[in-house]
């Protein structure tokens, strides 16, 4: 997931088209990276901060619920699972462990209302953009987000490689 060089071409292209806009809607390139910079210095975890609020110089991403520790703990195994798979779009309740099958549609119920609003903190500078954890939810399919996991989970190089990328 976190290697670029690794994803379909369908999935690169979606995260050059949406990571350039998203960049141009904060103000830039730069606003953008400084706010992933910012994201990655949060300790723990950012999504863990109670505050759902993290600020760069020129931008802030804030979101609408607590994610507690737990929840975060069943998200991250999953992620980390995955992170170095070359199919980002795998389905996340493909477990047979029933028990931890539970755990994973407990926290896609919990984690599933989030929503990311990212800002620039000059509104001449864009309208900002949102996303969501989950790209899909339907029956026994759940897919994270790309993007998601690029905002919080990859390197800022991953994001640099999916702005330069060309279709």
């Amino acid at each position: 997931m976190c290697n670029f060089n690794k994803q379909p071409e369908d999935i690169k292209a979606f995260l050059h088209l949406f990571m350039s806009k998203a960049a141009e809607n904060i103000g830039g390139t730069n606003f953008l990276l400084a706010l992933i910079e910012a994201m990655k210095e949060q300790k723990p975890h950012p999504l863990t901060f109670k505050g759902r609020k993290i600020e760069s110089d020129k931008s802030t991403i804030e979101w609408n619920k607590i994610v507690f520790q737990d929840k975060f703990e069943v998200l991250e195994k999953i992620i980390l699972l995955h992170k170095s798979t070359e199919n980002p779009s795998f389905n996340i309740l493909n477990n047979d462990n029933q028990k931890q099958k539970k755990k994973i549609l407990n926290m896609v119920k919990t984690l599933a209302p989030i929503e990311f609003i990212v800002k620039p903190k000059d509104p001449a500078d864009g309208g900002g953009f949102n996303f969501k954890i989950f790209e899909l939810i339907e029956n026994d399919n759940v897919k994270i987000n790309p993007i998601f996991i690029a905002m919080f989970f990859c390197s800022t190089d991953f994001t640099k490689k999916s702005l330069k990328y060309s279709i």
